[in-house]
Parts: C-alpha cells; sequence; structure tokens
C-alpha cells in the first residue's frame, strides 16, 4: 500500500469517493435482501448480485491500475503494454523515454559466438579516466538472425562528467551499441553498465537515469511538442506545476518556445530533431544517449545544439554518435572509433591526433598548370615517403609518412616539376585523416584513400 503516499490528492479523493459508494451499494443491497418480511423477487435477487459482484471486482481492478500507474511502470508492464503503443508511433515514445520494449527479468544465458576470421585491426588502450566511468562494457557481442554479427567484444569506457564521440563508417554498430546501452535491444553475450545501474534487468531504474535520442525520432503527427514532452516526463514521474516547468524550460533550451503547442504534423525534420534533444533532457539525466544529434539541422541549428551539448559537460555525461568528424572535434573529449563491430581505437582526441594523424601538405599551383601538376603528381605517389597524393581541382593534397624526408624532399620535387606555386602550406591533421587511416573508408561507409583494412565480414548493420 505504500503506492497510497505517492498518488496526487486529486485521485486519493477519487478513490476515496468510489470507496464510499461501493460501500453504500453493498450496505442496500444486504439490507434490501435481508429486511424481516420483505419478499424478494427473482430479479431484483438476481439485480443484487449482479451490482454486489460488479462493485467487488470492479473497485479492485479500479485501485490496482490506478496504483500501477500513479507508482510508475515495473519491468513486466512495460514489457506487455509498450510494444503495441511503440508500434503505433514508430517506437519513438518509448525509445524517448528510455522504456526497455521487451526487458526480462533474467537475462538468458549467452550463446557461444563464433565469428568469422578477420583481419586484425590497430587497437589501442586508453590510460585510465580520472573521472568514475559513467558506461562500462564488457565483451558486448551483438548477433542478428543471419549470422550477422553487429558487435564482436566490445569494450568501452566513458568517463562520468565527459562528451564522448561515438564514430565508425555505416555498419560499424553504433547504433546498435547505443541502443543496448539505452536498454532498447540485448546483447548476445557480455554485460553493460550505465550510471551504475546494470543494463540487463535494469528496468525502470536505468530509464530514470538516461535520456535518449534515436537516430531517426517519430512522433504522433496530432500532438503538439509540450504533449510529448510532457508525456516523456510523466513516465519519468514528474507532474503538476513541476511538469509544466520543465518541458517550458527544455523547449525554451532547444528554440522550440514559439513552436511548443504547435502539433508536430507541421514541425521541419530539424524542429523534430530539436524536440527529441528536449524530451531527451527532461528528466535530468545522468547520463544522455544520442544517436545522430545533428544530422537532420541547418547549419544555426547544428551550432546551437553543439553549444547546447558542450554546456552538459560536468553536469551529464553525454555519449553520442555521429558522421559529422567536425562537430566531434569542437566539443569532444574522448573519441572511440568502430568498425565491423570492433573498437579500433579510444583515447582523448588530441592524443589520438598525435598518435595517428600522419602530417598533410597543401600545394596550391597558379593555374593554367594541369600538365606540370599531373608530372608532380606522379613524381610524389613514386616516392617512398609520400603515401596518399590526391589531386583537387585547385591543389594537391599530400600525406607523407616521413615528415623528415619530405620537409626535405617536398618543395625540391615541386621545382623539378616546373610548377609554379601560389601557396604551400603543412596543415594541422584532423580527425577526418585519423579515421581515414585506421578504418580506410569515410564515415558514410565509402572506401577512402587509405584503402580498405581488414576483411569484410559476415554482414553488418548499424
Amino acid at each position: 500500500m505504500d503506492f497510497l503516499t505517492r498518488l496526487d490528492p486529486g485521485v486519493l479523493l477519487l478513490l476515496g469517493v468510489l470507496a464510499l459508494i461501493e460501500l453504500g451499494l453493498v450496505v442496500a443491497a444486504l439490507w434490501d435482501l435481508t429486511r424481516p418480511g420483505r419478499r424478494v423477487r427473482g430479479d431484483s435477487r438476481l439485480m443484487w448480485a449482479l451490482i454486489i459482484l460488479f462493485v467487488s471486482t470492479f473497485g479492485p481492478i479500479v485501485y490496482f491500475l490506478v496504483g500501477r500507474e500513479e507508482a510508475g511502470p515495473t519491468e513486466d508492464t512495460e514489457r506487455r503494454a509498450w510494444p503495441t503503443a511503440a508500434s503505433e508511433a514508430g517506437g519513438s515514445v518509448a525509445a524517448a523515454a528510455g522504456v526497455p520494449t521487451s526487458a526480462p527479468a533474467v537475462p538468458p544465458a549467452p550463446p557461444v559466438v563464433s565469428p568469422a576470421p578477420r583481419t586484425a585491426l590497430p587497437t589501442t588502450t586508453a590510460p585510465a579516466a580520472a573521472a568514475p566511468a559513467a558506461v562500462v562494457a564488457r565483451g558486448l557481442t551483438k548477433l542478428y538472425p543471419g549470422e550477422i554479427l553487429a558487435l564482436d567484444r566490445l569494450d568501452l569506457e566513458v568517463p562520468g562528467g565527459s562528451v564522448f564521440g561515438l564514430l565508425g563508417p555505416n555498419g560499424a554498430g553504433k547504433t546498435t551499441t547505443l541502443r543496448i546501452l539505452a536498454g532498447l535491444a540485448h546483447a548476445t553475450a557480455g554485460v553493460a553498465t550505465v550510471a551504475g545501474i546494470p543494463v540487463a534487468g535494469g528496468g525502470s531504474e536505468l530509464t530514470r537515469r538516461i535520456g535518449y535520442l534515436d537516430q531517426d525520432p517519430r512522433y504522433y503527427g496530432w500532438a503538439t511538442g509540450r504533449e510529448i514532452v510532457g508525456l516523456v516526463g510523466r513516465l519519468h514521474g514528474l507532474r503538476g506545476s513541476e511538469l509544466a516547468s520543465r518541458a517550458g524550460e527544455v523547449l525554451g533550451r532547444v528554440g522550440l518556445a514559439d513552436a511548443a503547442d504547435r502539433r508536430l504534423a507541421t514541425y521541419s525534420g530539424g524542429m523534430r530533431q530539436r524536440l527529441g534533444i528536449a524530451q531527451a533532457l527532461v528528466n535530468r539525466p545522468a547520463v544522455l544517449i544520442l544517436d545522430e544529434p545533428v544530422s537532420s539541422l541547418d547549419p544555426e541549428g547544428r551550432r546551437d545544439l553543439l553549444t547546447l551539448i558542450a554546456e552538459l559537460r560536468g553536469s551529464a555525461t553525454v555519449l553520442f554518435s555521429t558522421h559529422v568528424l567536425a562537430d566531434v572535434e569542437r566539443i569532444c573529449d574522448r573519441v572511440a572509433i568502430l568498425d565491423r563491430g570492433r573498437l579500433v581505437t579510444e583515447g582523448p582526441l588530441g592524443a589520438l591526433l598525435d598518435r595517428y594523424a600522419l602530417p598533410i601538405y597543401r600545394i596550391e599551383p597558379e593555374p593554367g598548370q594541369a600538365a606540370a601538376v599531373a608530372r608532380l603528381a606522379a613524381t610524389l605517389r613514386a616516392t617512398a615517403w609520400t603515401t596518399d597524393v590526391t589531386v583537387e581541382p585547385d591543389r594537391l593534397r599530400v600525406t607523407v609518412s616521413d615528415p623528415v624526408r619530405a620537409a626535405a624532399g617536398l618543395l625540391p620535387a615541386v621545382v623539378a616539376a616546373g610548377v609554379t606555386v601560389a601557396s604551400f602550406e603543412r596543415a594541422r591533421p584532423t580527425l577526418e585523416d585519423v579515421f581515414l587511416q585506421l578504418v580506410g573508408r569515410d564515415a558514410n561507409g565509402a572506401t577512402g584513400a587509405a584503402g580498405a583494412a581488414g576483411a569484410t565480414g559476415p554482414g553488418a548493420v548499424e
């Protein structure tokens, strides 16, 4: 009966009135049936019997349902009720609140997974972070039907209070990782904790500690932005003025204050993405999990959202995936790169740039020298100290493996080829350079200049 302490006063008053009505009906029925000298006809007995039966069954059912709703969904009710609602709205509302759709109370024993052999990828072990880990994954493996290996024994640690970028080409396993950590999918093997809560069987306790934004959020078109945020807030236990205040706060924070009461059918893709961030923030999560949060935003919206994520540093842990590598360089403390479901490297962004990014030279020739530029490119490709030479419409991009030999030999090669140079610079390595070197494909899965590293697995999913 402890759930009664969590009910609103209005709900308690309603339940009290219902209880008095039920008691009055029972007393009236018993008095009418048993009073002296009263001849009760058969149809009267049947009427009172039906009333007593209805009262004795309907009342407890109402109390039970109200108590379950107000006390917060348990794992069993989530398992039964949410698949239908999720199927109607593309799973977006359940996913938005981080509610597991089919989480078993006790995870099944993981089967033995024997992944297909593949070429080893370079890995690195980052030094232990100073902050306690907000997300820990050990040996996470996900095998889909058809022997599709999405995750292959993934080990990952995300320090508390950090902004952590999860990178990888299409099919690397980023979305699968985030869905497992949010409790929306189950690992075939391995364990994980988020905010100190085990993902397997974490139930409503895990839900209260996280905020989640799906890669493609979908909501009811007839609802308003305020109604969606309010719904997610109620799922997290917010009520009354606290809910109204918090909903207005997060909608304003993502730039939707003026559109809060508009129907979602009138929202643009970028506005729906902003709404996804708002609902993910409504419960003040300890860990915010975002799958491609800036994919539908214009440049101004991307800037504002990245600023918002950066402001959460220290007060919450942000784990997000993206294909926009420049965004990661702008706000992330640490980065992990996945490929074919495996961790390629992980560590502070600056350390990764220093360790993996090769020096790059950009040469801008004067116009009208196509033949001389082609001759220079062929010469540079034949040298031992270059790893890639790309001829672009207005410049050459030269990646080198030996900075000392390149510094001594690059300009003489330009002079020997007869190329008149407008500008010559050594560029700062970028995260994209690291990505292409380690993965061999860009973030969309297209083969990069570095070439693909490793054999293709039996299948891939995002």
